[in-house]
């Protein structure tokens, strides 16, 4: 056991360096675009199925068990597999399915895309990158609410995209013998779902409950981790949690609400509002106090702020596992 205990601080240490030197490179073959076609696939025909809504929440629940313990089986046996020809290209293929887990490097170049074309005054373009990662309409939007959508995205999807698949790997390496890639891919499979069928319209509003719920349930505590963790680096933890406390559950999600109110109270803005979905209006709940107003520099500080939320985990998580694997 302190063996593998010092392999998976290595295989996270070197998932997270690729993710923050590499993220994912486009063209390459990803663990979720095989999510995402299967997920497609068996939606597509449930869809064209004339079933009553119990039958299409039965079948959505299995669904959602195939498609999350699926992946967690397949990332399993290609562990097993690599190990078993070389520890080294176990170590490899570990390193580099957890690096797919996590999307820290992705989400800087998502606002990057956005904010570079934002300050040179190409305000098309701006809305252009910004429609690609939000379902809000964008061809309208002003230079504040591009900013409001960038920081709204960054922040949310901080915890689903990188605190809550590195919570996964840091419990599959203290667990050992479960393995850090199986855990971080499952959860990465239940994030796929809920973010592919997981809505209360129809035609996925039966068919894609428990995979919302499911996706709720495992995101619940790495994000009430991430909200603390986010507080103290804030160096104001009560503040942060009184906003939050106030103004979180006012958001639909039981998540989202919380990582975005976090970021929101640490940097001293203020996320929600109106967004406009075809002919449709939708009103966010107000996360935070509008303090300050979002800058470029603001959302480049809530991205710095996951990084050393990323980095404190680690050291965290990781020191003592590395420890233990030495002295044993």
């Amino acid at each position: 056991m302190p063996a593998l205990w010092f392999e998976n601080s290595l295989v996270i240490l070197l998932a997270s360096f690729l993710d923050w030197a590499i993220g994912d490179p486009w063209g390459w073959p990803h663990p979720v675009q095989a999510m995402g076609r299967v997920i497609s696939w068996i939606t597509h025909g449930i869809i064209k199925a004339p079933l009553p809504a119990w039958g299409e929440r039965l079948l959505g629940i299995g669904l959602g068990i195939i498609l999350i313990g699926g992946s967690g089986l397949v990332g399993w046996l290609l562990v097993l597999l690599a190990d078993g020809i070389h520890s080294g290209i176990g170590l490899a293929v570990k390193g580099v399915l957890l690096a797919s887990c996590f999307a820290g490097r992705s989400l800087r170049r998502a606002a990057e895309e956005v904010l570079l074309p934002l300050e040179t005054g190409d305000l098309a373009t701006a809305r252009q990158k910004i429609g690609l990662y939000v379902g809000r309409d964008t061809a309208d939007l002003d230079p504040p609410e591009i900013l409001r959508a960038v920081m709204e995205t960054i922040s949310e999807n901080a915890t689903d995209g990188v605190t809550a698949p590195l919570f996964y790997a840091l419990a599959g390496a203290w667990v050992g013998p479960v393995g850090i890639v199986p855990l971080a891919l499952a959860y990465k499979a239940a994030s796929t779902l809920d973010s592919m069928v997981g809505y209360r319209a129809p035609p996925y509003r039966h068919l894609g409950w428990f995979s919302a719920r499911c996706e709720d349930v495992l995101t619940w505590i790495p994000c009430r981790l991430t909200v603390l963790t986010i507080a103290l680096l804030s160096r104001q933890p009560f503040y942060v949690y009184r906003v939050c406390r106030r103004d979180a559950p006012a958001d639909p999600s039981p998540n989202a609400g919380w990582s975005e109110c976090a970021y929101a109270a640490a940097l001293g803005i203020q996320l929600g509002g109106i967004n406009r979905y075809g002919d449709q209006v939708k009103v966010k709940p107000k996360l935070g106090n509008d303090l300050n107003p979002i800058t470029p520099e603001t959302v480049r500080r809530g991205l710095g702020l996951t990084r050393r939320v990323v980095l404190l985990w680690l050291v965290l998580g990781l020191f003592p596992l590395g420890l233990l694997g030495l002295m044993g």
